[in-house]
């Protein structure tokens, strides 16, 4: 599992979500009362909330971005 800071590129994994697939950007991290983050990843039509980091991965734009210098 691979934890996500603020500003991380982020692709929500959610068949429950509007956002499904989409690529966002983690902007809060919240510890839970159990020691896990969950996350809120904003999106160009919104946000979601309570997000856990199981249900995200990292956005491969940034290693393209790298490539082409």
């Amino acid at each position: 599992m691979t934890d996500f800071e603020k500003d991380d590129s982020v692709v929500l994994h959610d068949v429950h979500s509007e956002f499904d697939g989409e690529t966002g950007t983690v902007t809060q991290v919240m510890e839970t009362m159990f020691g896990d983050a969950t996350y809120t990843v904003s999106f160009e039509e919104g946000q979601e909330q309570g997000v856990p980091a199981d249900a995200l991965e990292a956005a491969e734009a940034d290693a393209d971005d790298d490539e082409e210098e």
